[in-house]
């Protein structure tokens, strides 16, 4: 299968997985040891292709997310539920299936939406994705649902206003 985005993944393992059932162009990382001379690589390319973020959806993972974004405000994000990434007590993009990691190409988010969310941290409170017991199982369930992968609250809500979801979709499926 043809994706004609540049797919950024962290490791060796993650490109073998990506690169046996897609034909598209790679970049690894070498973990969160991201080179200046990736970067800059990215920051060229983001002019004439799509750079699409699929890396391990843990901290290092959204550190390098973080840091690839600072230079690449344009890249896309999919992110593959941490539940569905993770074989032999290991997280990762190499973890997961062919299934998941073609939903998750499927669902991609923007760094910058075109038009923010209005989405508040009150907001979350409200609906109970914050501030109680079973936030993160309810964080998690609706993250699934949004393909925006689990996070903590203050992640979860960046990505929410990024793909402008309104209180009352949250709400909908918080508690539907």
């Amino acid at each position: 299968m043809k994706f004609d985005a540049i797919i950024v993944c962290e490791g060796k393992s993650d490109e073998s997985l990506i690169s046996s059932f897609l034909d598209c162009d790679i970049v690894t990382t070498n973990g969160s040891a991201i080179s200046e001379e990736v970067l800059a690589y990215l920051e060229e390319a983001s002019k004439t292709r799509d750079i699409v973020l699929l890396l391990d959806p843990d901290s290092p993972g959204k550190k390098i997310r973080d840091t690839i974004a600072a230079r690449v405000p344009n890249v896309k994000h999919a992110f593959i539920p941490k539940e569905k990434a993770i074989k032999n007590h290991k997280v990762g993009v190499a973890e997961s299936d062919k299934e998941t990691i073609l939903e998750s190409l499927k669902n991609l988010i923007p760094e910058k939406p075109s038009k923010p969310g209005t989405l508040t941290m009150a907001d979350l409170f409200d609906l109970g994705l914050t501030g109680q017991a079973d936030s993160f199982e309810r964080r998690e369930k609706v993250g699934a649902a949004l393909h925006i992968g689990t996070t903590n609250a203050k992640t979860f809500l960046k990505r929410a206003n990024a793909i402008g979801i309104t209180k009352e979709r949250l709400e909908e499926l918080a508690h539907g």
